[in-house]
């Protein structure tokens, strides 16, 4: 049994079509990095910076978009992954990591800023959102956010893709 990662647009039509191809190799990346081999599920939802916005408010009370969005379904301790505290899911017999949301406008627009590309940003997001399902945060400046950025890094490599 493989890992379940299923990618959803929340509005038909919205662009970048390549986008989920390249989620669920960078979600599985990651996921293999970090030594996850038991079969879980990761949702994605892509939307625009509107959607995530509405969600933002909703769930974080910060009324204002942002890139991208993780909800954790387990308590997991960053880098020492235990399939043992995980959600199970009786239906599939995958672990439950959780959900991801990336605002698709938000992603592109970053992609031209920093100069790299839609392909990278989104990767990069996917990777990042992953490590919060996986129990990294950066809540302060210190040891939790070098030792994320540091795996975020690792798992990146120097590949643009």
């Amino acid at each position: 049994m493989k890992h379940e990662i299923s990618v959803s647009r929340e509005k038909r039509g919205m662009g970048h079509p390549e986008a989920a191809v390249i989620i669920k190799r960078a979600v599985r990346e990651a996921l293999s990095a970090e030594g996850v081999d038991t079969p879980c599920t990761v949702s994605v939802l892509l939307t625009d910076d509107k959607g995530i916005r509405r969600v933002n408010r909703e769930f974080r009370g910060v009324d204002s978009a942002t890139d991208v969005l993780s909800f954790p379904f387990n308590e997991l301790t960053p880098g020492a992954f235990d399939a043992e505290n995980c959600e199970l899911d009786p239906e599939s017999g995958r672990l439950l990591l959780g959900d991801m949301m990336i605002s698709l406008e938000r992603c592109a627009a970053q992609g031209e800023e920093f100069g790299h590309g839609f392909e990278r940003e989104i990767r990069y997001l996917s990777v990042y959102s992953v490590l919060h399902l996986l129990g990294y945060d950066h809540v302060d400046e210190g040891l939790m956010k070098k030792q994320m950025r540091a795996r975020e890094k690792e798992i990146m490599g120097d590949r643009d893709i």
